[in-house]
């Protein structure tokens, strides 16, 4: 006597699992990997060129971070600064044109991480790397991917979910740091104040005459950056465009005030756009897709 299984149906997916695997387009994962891949060269050689300078200091100076201690990392000399500058540069440009993009994207992640722990590991620590090198690290887990490749991907959209969180981390934490050290007497503090008479530009100079002017400015920061996490729930492409108008604003704004911008921060962020969209009026109007057309036509 035999039995049959009755099948049930699947049960829906929880919404945090829905929201982590949103499919994304491999032709975003295409256009987002040759911004980050080509911004390391200028990162290396322009933004961060102090990174080598350490190369000539005594290796006496060097306070391994918490993750070079825990992995092992060993002690920069001027050889191995020099060997991993030269090395994240070349990976970085040949994982740019999408070849063999687990391979190098791994190299490119993990050369990266080093360089950011030389970077660190003497006195002074960042925190506008944490998303670029989320970025970096989900990059390879996606394979390969082209800009016509309209292809829709769970993989790429868990990468890009990634990165939209560790952004958002950014905020909150920095939001989170300042009242769990300066309590909430930071927003009434002249931390502002501070930077506009060391850093300041005409455009920010002014603003020091007006007292409750950047008060008000730390209220708002706290306040936004505590609102951070409200981005989780940007779905449609216009509301990606403007968050990252939004953002991206910010930090012009802040830099055109103290010169301080945080350029591998605002690279993740570019990663929450809908490039896709690019991508396909380019290919639209490419000439084999224009005499495809043309020859459709009656």
């Amino acid at each position: 006597m035999s039995t049959s299984a009755t099948q049930t149906p699947d049960a829906p997916a929880p919404l945090t699992s829905r929201w982590w695997f949103i499919p994304v387009p491999l032709a975003r994962i295409a256009v987002v990997r040759v911004i980050a891949y080509l911004f390391i060269p200028v990162d290396v050689f322009l933004t961060t060129a102090w990174v080598r300078a350490h190369a000539d200091v005594p290796t006496e100076w060097y306070a391994p971070l918490l993750i070079g201690r825990v992995l092992h990392l060993p002690t920069p000399t001027h050889t191995l600064i020099v060997v991993v500058q030269w090395a994240l540069v070349l990976a970085a440009v040949a994982a740019a044109t999408g070849r063999a993009p687990r391979l190098l994207g791994t190299a490119v992640f993990l050369l990266y991480l080093e360089w950011m722990v030389i970077a660190m590991s003497y006195g002074k620590v960042d925190h506008d790397r944490i998303a670029f090198l989320v970025l970096l690290a989900v990059l390879p887990t996606i394979g390969c991917a082209r800009f016509r490749d309209r292809r829709r991907s769970e993989a790429a959209g868990w990468a890009m979910a990634a990165v939209l969180v560790a952004v958002m981390l950014t905020y909150f934490l920095a939001a989170w740091a300042k009242i769990r050290f300066g309590g909430w007497d930071w927003p009434t503090g002249s931390t502002l104040t501070r930077a506009v008479l060391r850093r300041g530009t005409w455009m920010s100079d002014w603003t020091v005459e007006v007292p409750w002017l950047l008060t008000a400015a730390q209220w708002v920061m706290i306040v936004l950056e505590l609102a951070a996490p409200l981005m989780l729930l940007v779905r449609s492409d216009r509301a990606r465009i403007g968050l990252v108008l939004f953002l991206i604003g910010f930090h012009l704004v802040v830099f055109a005030g103290v010169t301080i911008i945080f350029l591998p921060h605002c690279i993740a962020i570019l990663s929450i756009l809908p490039w896709e969209r690019l991508t396909a009026r380019f290919a639209d109007r490419s000439p084999q897709s224009l005499a495809t057309s043309s020859s459709a036509a009656p």
